[in-house]
């Protein structure tokens, strides 16, 4: 039986919004959101975050112990690396690849796409690589064979610092599958942004989870979708930050 452990990248030296991860939103830190989004996976069987050896890592170090979270510590700079050695000490089979800043992970919608890599021969499985779904909706899912390799063969440094971007720039040698929704579905919305970059983006997941986080954790991707429909100012509040092109984790 296949090993699925969930790999949070966690810091708190982001560029846009530094020391995000352990911001509040509504009573939980922006990563307890993203902790509690993933074990709500039926086939997620182990969650670690993986964050740095810096000092200022500490404090994500000290919450996950308090809080009984897995945690491992590696390279900032070398964030393949870093996913790498924490995918081989917990003996991942599957590594379902999480950005510390993104608490509307779709449980589902991982289970999903590990059942796709499982049994469609991929390597790689995800739903971004072509934006349909809302940015933060999203799933990651590798082998660790592929992961492995692309440790001990990248070489530039947006490999590096991009997880499976070596996978990506090796279609030809790693199946990949990239699910798009539909048309017509009403998560066909990739002009919502459901990710933690910018001051902006913290205030509308706040906003959302004053609304759902103290009576349904387990809310669905459909639910947010018709809560913002409800209340279209909501989705203006951060509708002018833009996104690094591509697909992208962020920690």
């Amino acid at each position: 039986m296949s090993h699925v452990v969930a790999i949070i990248e966690a810091r708190m030296g982001a560029s846009r919004l530094p020391g995000k991860t352990l911001m509040d939103v509504s009573g939980k830190t922006l990563l307890e959101r993203v902790v509690d989004r993933l074990s709500l996976s039926k086939t997620v069987d182990t969650i670690v975050v993986a964050t740095t050896a810096a000092t200022r890592d500490d404090a994500v170090v000290d919450l996950c112990a308090k809080r009984s979270i897995l945690s491992f510590r590696g390279s900032e700079k070398d964030v393949l690396e870093r996913v790498y050695r924490t995918a081989k000490k917990y003996e991942a089979d599957i590594i379902i690849q999480s950005g510390g800043d993104c608490p509307f992970y779709d449980p589902m919608l991982i289970d999903i796409l590990v059942s796709v890599l499982k049994f469609g021969g991929y390597a790689y499985a995800a739903n971004d690589m072509t934006l349909t779904f809302p940015e933060g909706i999203d799933a990651h899912v590798m082998r660790f064979d592929a992961l492995q390799a692309s440790a001990k063969e990248a070489t530039n440094a947006r490999e590096r610092d991009d997880t499976p971007r070596f996978i990506w720039n090796n279609s030809e040698r790693f199946p990949i599958f990239n699910m798009e929704a539909a048309p017509h579905s009403p998560l066909n919305r990739p002009e919502i942004r459901l990710t933690v970059d910018y001051p902006e983006d913290l205030r509308l997941a706040q906003e959302i989870y004053k609304e759902f986080g103290h009576r349904n954790l387990a809310f669905t991707s459909l639910d947010l979708i018709n809560f913002l429909n409800a209340n279209p100012d909501l989705i203006k509040i951060n509708s002018h930050c833009k996104q690094k092109s591509g697909a992208y984790i962020h920690e």
